[in-house]
């Protein structure tokens, strides 16, 4: 009847998964994972009340009354010296995109050292999220020590046969569960790449602020380890986009040349810095409770579904506020379940779901963030049972 077109004639008129998704969790009133989403009037109207005073310390706060930035300078280079200043190092330069800014700072530890080889993770984002272009842009090759889903142990380092330029740690190495190495783990593996094999360290840390209070150390120590640090500034701190690369100054000095290259010198900037001020402001001082209290979110998901066959709960505990959720149904019935469990009663459970693993298990990312730090174990395990409640009972 309807010849090329669907067969049903108001599909077209239905919302897509994401917005429905979207104005699910935006009227929710209480939100277990993540953060509740915003217009983009909303967030214009956050940004604007949110500043000045979003970056204390010598370099000053941004000047709302001041000229927008151009080519980076102005508040993006106040959000510059911020990064610089918590991480302890020479200097840091921004970047619209954290893909552009790894493969830059592999690009010149490669460039330097000879070995067109770097070390990475097969779960890493610059191996699993970035269509090769390591190798595609910069020649570069990846090498990968082990590929279980795990962090690499300094014991594979010592047993790579041949040269590179630099190990690629990513903190925490987010497709295994946000997993990270211990401290005294992780301070021997930089002795291995730096010290025994001479090449350089460079830390993903798109999530180092989390990483940072999980193992205990400040950032400066953290990111005194390597040669190069990552950052991202929409991840854990709700900005807009955009990422940082730090170390040395003379690194920085090349690294802004690739960025410039690579057609990352955009002529205005400043939403974004001023976003990621506000988050270094605001989120910063909130990590340690989110880290802490993701252990009790993570305990009492474990036990809500403790009966369900195949369901699990990883890392267990978490290493920092996030973790994995692993049940035995279709990723569209937990949709399904979850949406219509924001859109009924006004609670919002979990995000996307994902069939990434084994068949016949989805998967999903929580996120312990100050939504969920009312949530008490008693209030996971009864959303918990309203949410099983709209999932099939019988699965034969």
């Amino acid at each position: 009847m309807y010849g090329n077109r669907s067969e049903d004639p108001d599909a077209s008129d239905r919302p897509s998964l994401p917005d429905r998704r979207f104005a699910a969790l935006r009227g929710c009133e209480r939100l277990l994972s993540g953060v509740r989403p915003q217009s983009i009037r909303e967030r214009l109207a956050d940004l604007a009340g949110t500043l000045p005073g979003a970056a204390p310390g010598p370099h000053g706060a941004a000047d709302l009354d001041g000229r927008p930035d151009q080519y980076g300078d102005g508040v993006v280079r106040t959000l510059e010296r911020r990064v610089a200043e918590l991480l302890g190092t020479e200097d840091a330069a921004f970047f619209p995109t954290g893909t552009m800014a790894q493969q830059i700072a592999l690009r010149i530890h490669a460039e330097a050292a000879g070995p067109r080889t770097v070390v990475t993770h097969p779960l890493a984002h610059t191996d699993r999220h970035e269509r090769h272009v390591l190798a595609v842009l910069s020649g570069l090759r990846s090498l990968w020590p082990t590929t279980a889903p795990r962090q690499p142990t300094a014991e594979e380092l010592r047993a790579l046969d041949e040269p590179y330029a630099a190990l690629s740690l990513e903190l925490p190495l987010r497709d295994a569960g946000f997993v990270l190495p211990g401290w005294a783990e992780l301070v021997e593996l930089a002795a291995v790449v730096r010290g025994e094999h001479g090449a350089a360290l460079h830390l993903d840390g798109a999530r180092i602020w989390e990483s940072a209070v999980a193992l205990g150390r400040p950032l400066p120590e953290v990111a005194g380890l390597a040669d190069s640090v990552y950052v991202s500034f929409y991840k854990t701190l709700g900005g807009i986009s955009g990422a940082a690369l730090a170390g040395p100054g003379g690194f920085v000095r090349t690294a802004r040349a690739w960025r410039h290259r690579y057609g990352g010198q955009l002529y205005q900037q400043w939403p974004f810095a001023l976003a990621a001020l506000a988050g270094l402001e605001r989120e910063l001082p909130r990590l340690a409770g989110y880290v802490a209290h993701a252990g009790t979110v993570a305990g009492a998901l474990a036990r809500a579904f403790a009966a369900v066959p195949g369901a699990r709960v990883h890392p267990a505990p978490p290493h920092t506020h996030q973790f994995q959720l692993w049940l035995p149904y279709p990723a569209g019935e937990l949709e399904e379940a979850g949406l219509g469990l924001a859109e009924e009663t006004g609670i919002g459970l979990f995000g996307a779901w994902r069939e990434c693993g084994p068949p016949g298990l989805s998967m999903t990312e929580v996120t312990v963030a100050a939504a969920a730090l009312d949530w008490t174990g008693a209030d996971v395990a009864v959303a918990a049972a309203a949410f099983l409640d709209r999932l099939p009972a019988d699965r034969s």
